[in-house]
């Protein structure tokens, strides 16, 4: 059986690129099973991997094993472009890597999607309170309730993976999602990090809270993912032309 959740294109269509999905914390592969039939039924392979273990005490060695399951990840996904995208914990990890700079590694994308990054407090109280700053969609609200660990928010991620992944500034095109009712946001800090960038998006989707990928908006959130994998550069071929338009 696979370790990771997978959502291939349909049989019919020409893949059109691969999108890796770094679950956040609390989270497990089965939360992302809408997105990713999504992504998938626009041409996209979709897969999604667990969210990665970061040891407080060795951040460093945290993202080297991270990079080796991304790199394990990847093999068997030859399509490009690749993008990487991740939440929370995920979207941390994966600016932190981009921001070395090893664009030999095996993994190294053509483009990043980081979607609820998180700032450096953590919410504590019961699970519905949890459950309110992640999402209000009450679908995703049941997915979580029957899969995810509980109580991973009230941990707030370490100081040494919140600063590499807000001083990351590679040369790749980025996405950045933020809900507009995030209370985890560092609003700030992701303004300056967009800002340092060379070509990076932020986008604030309203009325999603911290699972900005799986809230009520995630129809929108789904076309706006497809829309900017839709201009990565000329590896890919235009599915459709405008010939001529009156608007």
């Amino acid at each position: 059986m696979s370790r990771y959740k997978d959502f291939p294109t349909p049989a019919e269509l020409r893949t059109r690129g691969t999108v890796l999905i770094a679950a956040g914390r609390g989270e497990t592969p089965a939360a992302y099973a809408r997105l990713g039939s999504r992504l998938a039924a626009d041409a996209y392979q979709v897969r999604i991997v667990e969210a990665p273990e970061i040891d407080p005490a060795d951040v460093p060695g945290s993202l080297d094993g991270f990079a080796a399951a991304l790199t394990a990840a990847t093999d068997g996904l030859p399509d490009r472009p690749l993008v990487l995208a991740g939440a929370d914990s995920g979207a941390a990890a994966l600016a932190a890597l981009a921001g070395s700079g090893d664009s030999t590694a095996a993994w190294w994308p053509d483009a990043l999607v980081l979607a609820g990054l998180p700032g450096p407090t953590g919410v504590t109280g019961t699970w519905a309170a949890e459950l309110d700053v992640r999402t209000s969609c009450p679908v995703h609200r049941g997915v979580l309730t029957d899969s995810a660990v509980r109580g991973k928010l009230a941990t707030p991620l370490p100081d040494a993976l919140l600063h590499a992944a807000y001083r990351s500034a590679p040369p790749l095109p980025q996405l950045v999602l933020i809900g507009a009712d995030d209370p985890l946001a560092d609003r700030a800090a992701l303004a300056r990090t967009v800002k340092a960038a060379p070509r990076a998006r932020l986008s604030v989707v309203h009325g999603a809270h911290h699972d900005v990928l799986n809230d009520r908006q995630h129809r929108s959130v789904a076309a706006e993912l497809v829309s900017f994998l839709e201009t990565l550069g000329n590896e890919l071929v235009p599915v459709i032309s405008v010939e001529s338009s009156a608007w």
